[in-house]
């Protein structure tokens, strides 16, 4: 039964939205989105930050959240579902002409003293008198190039004119490892003064019994999680494979996956469970700005088995054993090499599990947290002047 909701029901109880006082933490509006990692990235962001002395309100575009996604949210701050396109559901940036004003909106009607947005293309459009900062996990631009090989058809570039429209608006842009800064100043073509903040997650998960299969997580439709090569090499691999996540995106793109047990889309807590019971955790992905479920597998305590592509290669070199990500057979023998050798899997988990630990959400909330005390400060002396 599909039930109706508008933005009322998304709107925390918690912390009402209304100007904060003087004496209060200033409010980050930060966007989120229910079907991707951006998600996660959020929450993780968002547990660190009243550290930092911030607080949160989530700003949900796309699909609404599922009812767990919004009771996690309101333990951390406000959230509200705009009802909003995401730019990668459109066919078109008109379609996206009433994000920024939605988004300007709730940044007054919540008090806001900074907005950090999570993709670019979102600040087109947004007129606020308080600071930027944009985030930039993924756009099609690069995935195109990491997947596909080519340049954008033309009828898709007016995704890289927004997005290098949304960073050059911004006061700062961030974006979570060297390697993808790399990608994006290549794709776009010109310095954009790019900022690095590692992703991090704050779950130690407890240990248990390891178990004889391989266990991936992604959101298979998506060609750049390369799931296509995992399933194919999966009959020459010793263990089961396992492959959580979901396999028809919210537009109706799909993939099938044979030869493999495959458990659909799963509550995060479930995920976390599968990694910690897996002997091997492996991520076959092309693409991945950053690739949180190979820090989950690590944090889990799995050995890491990764595609051989730069991102992986800047977090996870002597921590993991890579494989050639167009290779089935590579992938394989690979696997194989770590199920034969007791020894050499549990080394590797350990080598994993130690690596994981420079990825968590202070380090990331000190980060974005000295981004953002920049940015005020920057903010504050032309907001005197006007006033």
């Amino acid at each position: 039964m599909m039930l109706a909701v508008s933005r009322d029901d998304f709107v925390g109880a918690a912390m009402p939205l209304k100007p904060r006082r003087p004496d209060e933490a200033p409010v980050i509006l930060m966007s989120v989105d229910a079907v991707g990692g951006v998600w996660r990235y959020a929450m993780e962001l968002a547990r660190a930050l009243p550290v930092q002395g911030y607080r949160v309100v989530f700003a949900v575009l796309g699909p609404a959240p599922g009812a767990a996604q919004a009771e996690e949210a309101r333990r951390l701050g406000d959230l509200v579902w705009l009802d909003q396109p995401l730019d990668w559901m459109v066919d078109g940036p008109e379609r996206l002409s009433t994000v920024g004003p939605a988004l300007a909106a709730l940044a007054r009607d919540c008090g806001a003293s900074l907005v950090h947005l999570n993709a670019p293309s979102q600040v087109v459009g947004l007129d606020v008198s308080v600071p930027v900062v944009s985030v930039v996990h993924s756009c099609l631009p690069t995935w195109w190039k990491a997947v596909k090989g080519t340049q954008l058809p033309r009828e898709w570039r007016w995704h890289q004119r927004a997005n290098q429209a949304g960073m050059e608006a911004s006061d700062a842009v961030v974006v979570p490892s060297g390697s993808y800064a790399q990608a994006v100043e290549e794709c776009y073509k010109r310095p954009l003064g790019l900022e690095v903040a590692y992703n991090g997650i704050a779950a130690f998960v407890p240990s248990a019994p390891r178990e004889p299969f391989l266990f991936a997580a992604g959101r298979w439709w998506d060609e750049g999680k390369n799931g296509a090569a995992l399933a194919g090499a999966a009959a020459a691999i010793d263990w089961p494979v396992v492959m959580a996540g979901a396999l028809e995106s919210p537009t109706g793109q799909r993939q099938d996956l044979a030869g493999v047990r495959t458990l659909g889309a799963m509550p995060h807590d479930a995920v976390l469970d599968h990694a910690r019971r897996a002997g091997i955790v492996v991520s076959p992905s092309i693409y991945e700005p950053f690739g949180l479920a190979a820090l989950e597998g690590a944090r889990a305590g799995a050995a890491l088995l990764l595609a051989d592509i730069p991102t992986y290669r800047e977090l996870w070199k002597g921590a993991a054993l890579f494989f050639d990500p167009a290779d089935p057979g590579d992938l394989a023998g690979k696997a194989n090499l770590l199920i034969r050798d007791d020894e050499l899997r549990a080394a590797q988990a350990s080598l994993a599990l130690a690596r994981s630990r420079r990825f968590t959400p202070d380090r990331q909330a000190q980060t974005m947290s000295e981004i953002y005390a920049r940015c005020l400060a920057k903010a504050a002396p032309a907001a005197t002047e006007t006033a």
